[in-house]
């Protein structure tokens, strides 16, 4: 299946070599390209991409604004945002994640990465390594009080099974499909079928805001090491 792509960045040059190396691929079309923030929004609502490729530096609306707004949208719940910028500070990737983006790359890529990205936040999982996602909840979104501890009680995250409950907060640990599947002694497919259960019942759009959930709600606690 085609993955449609939204292109969101105000240097053409940027934006012109995405678009031609995008259109090179039979995997991805190029749906619509927006200069600035408030544009890329009116265009994911008009279009309806699989994807938004979104900078965060950008007039009228930078690109952290417009994330919010597309993921607020009930109407762009099946759009993903790619965050793709120059500025790769913990800050911006904390703020890229707060608005709902489901991945976040440098500008510095090559296409093979960048197609890996498009593809792997279509697919609705989180485009942050394992160390990335343990950093970030950890430093910016999980409660001050977090003390290193893993809970698993009925009373955290009621909505969710034991089963489900075991594998989120593995998924908070930072662990992919098969390292879950390796250490539960569960297949792959047994464990993705829970972690999108697991998406449906919390009500949350993808893998990244499952796995600030799962902090927030204090099923995992971040060490402050």
């Amino acid at each position: 299946m085609t993955i449609r792509v939204l292109l969101a960045d105000d240097q053409a040059l940027v934006v012109g070599t995405f678009r031609l190396l995008i259109d090179l691929s039979e995997d991805f079309e190029v749906v619509g390209v927006a200069a600035n923030g408030r544009e890329a929004v009116d265009l994911a609502r008009a279009t309806r991409p699989d994807v938004v490729v979104m900078d965060i530096r950008m007039p009228v609306l930078d690109g952290i604004a417009a994330t919010a707004e597309i993921t607020a949208d009930e109407t762009l719940r099946a759009t993903k945002v790619l965050v793709l910028t120059t500025f790769e500070t913990d800050e911006y990737v904390a703020e890229a994640i707060r608005a709902g983006a489901a991945g976040f790359l440098g500008k510095g890529i090559g296409p093979e990465e960048l197609f890996a990205g498009i593809k792997t936040v279509a697919g609705g999982d989180a485009l942050l390594s394992a160390t990335a996602t343990r950093a970030l909840i950890s430093q910016f979104l999980a409660p001050p009080e977090a003390s290193g501890a893993t809970v698993l009680s009925d009373d955290v995250l009621p909505e969710l099974t034991a089963r489900e409950r075991e594998v989120v907060a593995e998924v908070a640990g930072g662990l992919s499909n098969d390292e879950i599947a390796q250490k539960l002694y569960v297949s792959p497919l047994t464990v993705r079928s829970h972690v999108q259960r697991a998406i449906a019942k919390l009500d949350v759009r993808d893998r990244v805001q499952l796995v600030v959930r799962a902090y927030q709600s204090g099923l995992v606690r971040a060490s402050r090491e």
